[in-house]
């Protein structure tokens, strides 16, 4: 029997059953600050009639989890989290373990002069806000080539402007609290130099109340490569729009970045959608759709995205080991 240790900062993760489909057992680390949702993640494998020790949640620290991981019985890791995360757990490597890592990302989200402009600015409403910005896979720049960009800048705009902030247990509340106060304070110094680098701020950029960390819907408009909104990753309820002259030079930018997770391309011309998507470097891309996990297509990225592939058969073939059985 072979176990794989999962580190995740969302206990529930759809991508991770193919550890399980593969035949091995589970032993999950949580992220810190969700241990009920990986405690009801064990009952629910529990519940569902899986023998107690299929998959086990353990309430361990990080320091305990590197321990964990050099451990014998241990045979892979795999990981959903930050690339700061991901290079404390590849030191797997040096214990000679299979290891699957899907980290942050900087999506690009390109929208050419040919485009649906209603269409677009909708779909990256939800490509950009979608778990209040907190998604991995989450749109993050918004290259617009300059034909259309004042278009789809007042569109988005005032999309984002209806966004409502409040209690995430209300129906009527699109954008929650941040997971953390910290990160929180980490996105707005992100903005904050951001705009004094030179971007301009279209809509938020402030906290908002008291209770809990809120943060406003943000739009920051003309950023530039070697500013923190284009260079980093913004894990929050920011959306970065870069202005571009062309489809080429909209290619080039999106391909310089540290990350390679996901990225989109918007465009009436589905030809011309898909040669320029084959161009951009990174583990997935859609075109005229909302980058998004599905079951039946492999899932990763390339660079400081990680490395390995969740889902379909290749996700189910990482946590395999192949084995030639010769009989003459």
């Amino acid at each position: 029997m072979h176990h794989a240790v999962e580190f995740s900062f969302l206990a529930l993760n759809v991508r991770r059953t193919g550890v399980m489909m593969a035949g091995n057992v589970v032993v999950l680390k949580h992220a810190s600050n969700v241990p009920r949702c990986a405690l009801a993640l064990e009952e629910a494998f529990r519940q569902a009639g899986f023998p107690a020790y299929t998959f086990r949640t353990l309430m361990i620290s990080a320091e305990q989890a590197e321990a964990m991981v050099a451990d014998k019985r241990i045979a892979a890791v795999t990981l959903t989290g930050s690339s700061a995360a991901g290079r404390k757990v590849a030191a797997a490597a040096q214990h000679l373990k299979k290891c699957v890592l899907e980290l942050g990302g900087s999506d690009p989200f390109i929208v050419l002069d040919d485009a649906d402009i209603a269409l677009a600015a909708q779909q990256a409403l939800v490509a950009r806000f979608q778990n209040t910005g907190q998604s991995c896979v989450a749109a993050k720049r918004f290259i617009l080539v300059d034909a259309i960009a004042d278009s789809f800048v007042e569109q988005f705009k005032t999309l984002v402007s209806q966004l409502h902030s409040g209690d995430p247990k209300n129906d009527a509340t699109s954008i929650a609290p941040m997971a953390r106060a910290d990160l929180r304070t980490v996105l707005h110094a992100q903005v904050e130099r951001s705009l004094a680098a030179g971007a301009k701020l279209l809509i938020g950029g402030t906290f908002i109340g008291t209770q809990g960390a809120y943060y406003a819907r943000t739009i920051l408009d003309h950023v530039q490569p070697g500013m923190p909104a284009f260079d980093e990753e913004l894990f929050g309820p920011v959306a970065a729009i870069v202005r571009v002259r062309s489809a080429e030079e909209a290619i080039q930018l999106a391909n310089q970045t540290d990350f390679g997770l996901g990225g989109s391309v918007w465009t009436s011309n589905a030809t011309r959608g898909e040669a320029l998507a084959r161009q951009i470097d990174a583990g997935c891309v859609f075109v005229n759709g909302v980058v998004k996990s599905d079951p039946r297509l492999p899932f990763g990225g390339i660079k400081d995205s990680g490395y390995g592939r969740e889902l379909s058969y290749h996700g189910i073939r990482e946590f395999m080991n192949i084995k030639t059985v010769w009989i003459k």
